[in-house]
């Protein structure tokens, strides 16, 4: 190449290097992901949703049928003896809770136990329910009992009977019952997240 054509090229790039670094896009394709900037929303989500996968679990839901029948089981069949709700949801005279289910489970006759064993009270009837709608019966205080928000929590977190889902003991056959999908500390935390972010059940 002689000299002029080297001249020629160095310029030309020079030229090119200057209309680069002046050059600003007026129009671009790259469009930003939305971001939800709302981390309490999110982290209520996620805490209602790992709560709930321990309510809609038989280990709850047993003990709140839709009819006057205990449920028993991963199958959640209708409790043995032809047991009912009666007055107190307790049981009738005769087949009170209690004559089995003592305040802690019974490893011989493969009975559960737990305190103050009983049914919850018809107006707190899950069984047949979405998780949300649960969720919205827990709530109202006109079917949980008037309870408040704090109460409900509580009841979730410190009741013995609750946590009772996560020492299930053996039943009559030596085999350990299932034990929630969530760990008892995991459901407390999401709990506790839930109550603490005002308690709002999601629209899915």
């Amino acid at each position: 190449m002689n000299s002029k054509k080297y001249v020629l090229v160095l310029f030309l790039l020079m030229v090119g290097l200057v209309l680069a670094s002046v050059y600003t896009p007026t129009e671009t394709n790259y469009e930003s992901v939305p971001v939800n900037e709302d981390k309490n929303i999110s982290a209520s989500d996620v805490a209602f949703h790992k709560m709930m996968d321990v309510l809609t679990h038989p280990r709850c839901l047993n003990c709140h049928p839709s009819d006057n029948v205990p449920k028993q089981g991963e199958d959640s069949h209708p409790h043995h003896f032809d047991i009912a709700r009666g007055e107190s949801d307790k049981g009738f005279e005769a087949t009170k809770c209690a004559t089995c289910h003592q305040s802690e489970n019974n490893p011989y006759s493969g009975a559960p136990g737990a305190p103050h064993w009983s049914l919850a009270p018809h107006s707190m009837r899950w069984q047949g329910l979405n998780r949300f709608e649960i969720a919205k019966s827990m709530m109202d205080t006109e079917r949980n009992g008037d309870r408040s928000p704090e109460e409900i929590k509580k009841h979730l977190t410190e009741d013995d009977l609750v946590l009772w889902a996560w020492e299930p003991g053996t039943n009559i056959k030596g085999e350990p019952r299932e034990l929630p999908p969530v760990s008892k500390e995991e459901f407390i935390s999401a709990v506790e997240e839930w109550f603490s972010n005002g308690h709002t059940i999601p629209s899915q």
